[in-house]
């Protein structure tokens, strides 16, 4: 085989110089190799670039490829080419026929040899050479680069998992942790290559059963070649929150902390190890990359697990006596504590009203119990009296208790720091409570003594209380209230309180109409006054009188057992007679004094005109 260029020794190359007359463009023909020599692992993959530049003719350059071994440093063995195909010679026939060995254009002056599983005998000086186009020959034809093989050292296994996740004995090893909890997983890498290079590892992730490959694995965190770490996109968020860690520990192993385990974190775990060498050139080069199973992680999720049920059945008691309600927390649920926080609270609704209802009392994740809207000053206890069991105590039930109770619980798994997320949430069938009623009957019949009252008087309202049933010790307040009549009709606005006494014998004022005193008082055992002193218009409405009956348990709380309301009683403040008479009287005296007045004025005008013409 002839060329125009021999082979003078690695990484030369001869180059022919001319001497060109006065006038004429001078160029050189050049072919660039990488600078060598190129550290490669047998088994993997190699990739050597070659391009020209300075040439004469066609945009499209042709190269051929030679390998110069070091046991015959003198002979060249023809690789492949891109203009003949029977270029190779019997060592590459096979490997470049299988598409193991190939040159690949990309472009029309520059190519890249590929070999798909380097082998030891493939050590050696590669030479590219590039048949002559131009009209004389100037410049190099070829350029060479040294290829070192290296055995493939480089090993990756999975670790012992630690003391997190359970580990049943498969090959490989198939996990399973809580929800919340962290997952750790271990890896060992390491290499006895020769040469100085460095090592990345990574820890991806891929569905269940789903086939391992680039295009299948999720990338969860690794350390790259140059000891920075670095997140998958969606584990990104998680690194730099602190719930993703990944470390090195002593020379060879590497453990990936997952932090708050999610349902997405399940699947099959993988380490990859790859071993970068540092090119002549200063750039980096993967030299070879292995991969091994960690293990199968399944994630139990507080969702699919977290159940509650309540106790100890339909209730039905009587008003004043405890109610007493159990809860109970179940499921393969992970101890509250690091990773997981739990919540307990009852939900009562009345009977027939839909939804869950309103909250009676809850125990928050940190314990501290607290009661719902309308249950404050009430003697409720809510705690915890087992691992997983919870009470409800009503020291005195009334009959606004019944209704439908049920037992809402609700899983938190933590976040970075003490962030809490809520994970889960499930409530209890309906429990129904029955508390009996007091049977308390009242009956109120109101009228203003005396029947008429007059502008400037004490107006006095009485109310009498008929009381049927009831527990001992009841007790009554009455309240009474006012509706202002405008334009002949009573008001849409709400009565007005004006004034009552409690159960406890205690006043309450409201606000007259006509802004003057007002006094309520007991003047039976079940009559209330009311006085409305010195009376004038704007008192004018319909009053009525609201008694209540209360009892007292052994809580010393109240509840209303009953009320009712009396009839209406008109107040309209008269005109005394005199007062009647007051006013004309006045009306005529005003008229006889202008009168007067004017006639007066009259006769002194004309009398002082006469004088002075006078």
């Amino acid at each position: 085989m002839y060329r125009e260029e021999g082979a003078v020794g690695p990484g030369l190359h001869l180059q022919l110089l001319l001497p060109f007359p006065a006038g004429m463009g001078c160029w050189a023909r050049e072919v660039l190799v990488p600078e060598g020599p190129l550290y490669r692992v047998a088994g993997t993959a190699v990739s050597i670039s070659c391009n020209v530049t300075g040439y004469e003719g066609p945009a499209q350059q042709n190269f051929e490829w030679f390998l110069y071994r070091p046991e015959a440093p003198d002979t060249a063995l023809g690789i492949v080419s891109t203009k003949d195909t029977q270029f190779s010679y019997a060592v590459f026939k096979s490997r470049v026929v299988a598409g193991e060995v190939q040159v690949q254009r990309l472009q029309g002056d520059a190519v890249v040899l590929k070999i798909a599983r380097l082998q030891a005998q493939d050590a050696g000086i590669y030479e590219c050479h590039t048949p002559s186009t131009d009209t004389r020959y100037l410049g190099s034809y070829s350029g060479k680069v040294e290829l070192r093989v290296l055995p493939d050292v480089l090993q990756v296994s999975a670790a012992p998992p630690g003391p997190r996740g359970r580990q049943a004995p498969t090959s490989p090893p198939r996990m399973t942790v809580h929800e919340g909890q962290e997952l750790a997983l271990g890896c060992l890498a390491r290499t006895s290559t020769q040469k100085h290079t460095h090592l990345a590892v990574s820890f991806g992730r891929s569905v269940p059963e789903a086939p391992v490959g680039r295009s299948t694995l999720q990338e969860v965190v690794g350390i790259r070649s140059d000891l920075a770490v670095e997140a998958g996109a969606p584990y990104a968020e998680r690194l730099a929150a602190g719930e993703l860690r990944l470390g090195k520990e002593g020379t060879d192993r590497y453990r990936m902390v997952v932090g708050g385990a999610q349902a997405g974190d399940a699947g099959t775990y993988h380490c990859t190890a790859a071993e970068w060498i540092q090119d002549p050139d200063g750039s980096w080069a993967q030299i070879a990359e292995k991969r091994a199973v960690l293990a199968h992680v399944d994630v139990q999720t507080l969702s699919s697990q977290l159940a509650v049920t309540v106790g100890p059945g339909e209730r039905r008691i009587g008003p004043g006596e405890p109610l007493e309600l159990l809860c109970n927390v179940s499921g393969a649920l992970p101890p509250a504590g690091r990773h997981a926080a739990y919540s307990v609270g009852w939900e009562m609704a009345p009977a027939g009203a839909p939804g869950p209802g309103r909250l009676v009392a809850q125990l928050d994740t940190e314990g501290v119990g607290s009661l719902g809207p309308g249950y404050e000053g009430r003697h409720i206890a809510m705690e915890k009296v087992a691992s997983r069991t919870y009470r409800l105590r009503l020291e005195a039930a009334r009959p606004g208790d019944a209704g439908t109770y049920r037992c809402l619980a609700k899983a938190y798994v933590r976040g970075s720091g003490t962030r809490l997320r809520e994970a889960a949430s499930a409530r209890s069938r309906p429990l129904p409570v029955h508390v009996r009623e007091e049977g308390v009957v009242l009956e109120a019949v109101a009228w203003l003594a005396g029947g008429t009252v007059y502008r400037g008087e004490t107006a006095s309202l009485l109310c009498n209380i008929s009381v049927r049933g009831g527990p001992p010790g009841l007790r009554l307040a009455a309240s009474w209230w006012v509706e202002r009549p405008e334009d002949g009709e009573l008001s849409s606005v709400p009565a007005q309180l004006v004034g009552g006494v409690g159960q406890d014998g205690v006043a309450e004022l409201g606000v007259r109409p006509g802004g003057g005193p007002v006094s309520v008082e007991l003047v039976g055992p079940r009559s209330h006054r009311l006085r409305l002193h010195s009376l004038g218009p704007e008192d004018e409405g319909v009053y009525h009188c609201a008694p209540s009956a209360w009892v007292q348990h052994a809580d010393y709380s109240w509840y209303q057992a009953g009320s009712a309301r009396s009839g209406p009683v008109t107040v309209y403040p008269y005109m005394h007679a005199l007062d009647t008479l007051f006013v004309p009287l006045l009306v005529g005296t005003g008229v006889a004094l202008v009168t007067g007045a004017t006639v007066l004025g009259t006769i002194t005008c004309c009398f002082m005109k006469r004088l002075r013409k006078r």
